[in-house]
């Protein structure tokens, strides 16, 4: 039997092995002397309404989400946050009495982890610039348009760019009427010399993918350069900005950020980031991934 008393959460995907989730949570836990539990659940690609059917049997309040099932999340709530409903995926839920509600932190964790890094970053910032129009775009875009930007989108396929921007666009998001523009990849110099904020939101930079190969020079020298890659803790691309002098952001902080409002929906309290958790996090990642 479940002990009732014990909180169960679990982020939910396919693969999860080398989720660092439970050893996020797992710190606030023992932090917070909180009775709860975090863990790892497998769940194949077809399989995540069968999986859920059974969740709160399981003993589980809540949990978060990643890929492929943010949208099969989404499908299965009983209501969803306003983050999740404009960005259109779902990476935590948790229980409200009877009701799954789903919500999207992403955002929340991406603006956090600019704000803490770069303090002020913002203060005279009117552009952003995002490389990538894949699924970690769409929460960066939310972001960015609600804290009133307007966004410089590039993409090597410029079709995938221009379909994600109509559809932002069509939301109405900014409170200044912030927009999405796209350009072509080869006006990568045109975008750069407009940037307040450049970000990489590609995988390009990974351990084992292709580097983020651009040349930063047209970046003026108060841009901030964000990366949300975190394995290398600094990829190729953030050294290059740093070199030139820009303030650069990781994605590791990402991480960390868009987990304070998971734990506290799932467990109660509202947790900090501090620099004891990222150096356990770092640790670990250089631990296990020689090269990072």
């Amino acid at each position: 039997m479940t002990d009732t008393k014990i909180k169960r959460a679990c982020i939910m995907g396919y693969p999860v092995a080398q989720s660092r989730s439970p050893m996020l949570y797992g710190y606030w836990l023992q932090h917070y002397g909180i009775a709860g539990e975090y863990g790892r659940e497998e769940v194949p690609p077809d399989g995540f309404a069968e999986f859920f059917a059974t969740f709160r049997q399981r003993g589980y309040v809540g949990g978060n989400v990643t890929a492929p099932h943010k949208l099969a999340a989404l499908r299965a709530m009983s209501r969803i946050d306003d983050a999740a409903k404009a960005i259109g995926a779902v990476n935590t839920i948790w229980l409200e009495g009877d009701d799954w509600v789903g919500g999207n932190t992403d955002a929340y964790g991406f603006i956090a982890n600019l704000d803490a890094t770069a303090a002020g970053w913002d203060q005279d910032a009117t552009t952003a610039v995002v490389l990538g129009a894949g699924g970690a775009t769409r929460a960066i875009l939310f972001s960015l348009l609600t804290r009133g930007l307007n966004v410089v989108m590039l993409n090597r396929t410029r079709e995938n760019a221009d379909t994600l921007a109509a559809e932002f666009n069509a939301k109405n998001l900014g409170p200044k009427g912030n927009r999405i523009s796209v350009l072509e990849w080869e006006q990568m110099d045109d975008a750069l010399a407009v940037a307040d904020l450049l970000v990489n939101a590609t995988v390009l930079g990974m351990l084992g993918k292709a580097p983020m190969d651009i040349d930063l020079s047209a970046l003026k020298p108060s841009a901030v350069v964000y990366d949300i890659v975190y394995v290398p803790l600094e990829t190729a691309f953030l050294k290059q900005a740093r070199a030139k002098g820009h303030r650069t952001v990781d994605g590791l902080g990402m991480l960390m950020y868009q987990g304070i409002p998971v734990f506290e929906n799932m467990y109660g309290k509202r947790p900090e980031v501090t620099a004891e958790l990222r150096q356990l996090l770092e640790a670990d990642i250089r631990a296990k991934t020689p090269g990072a």
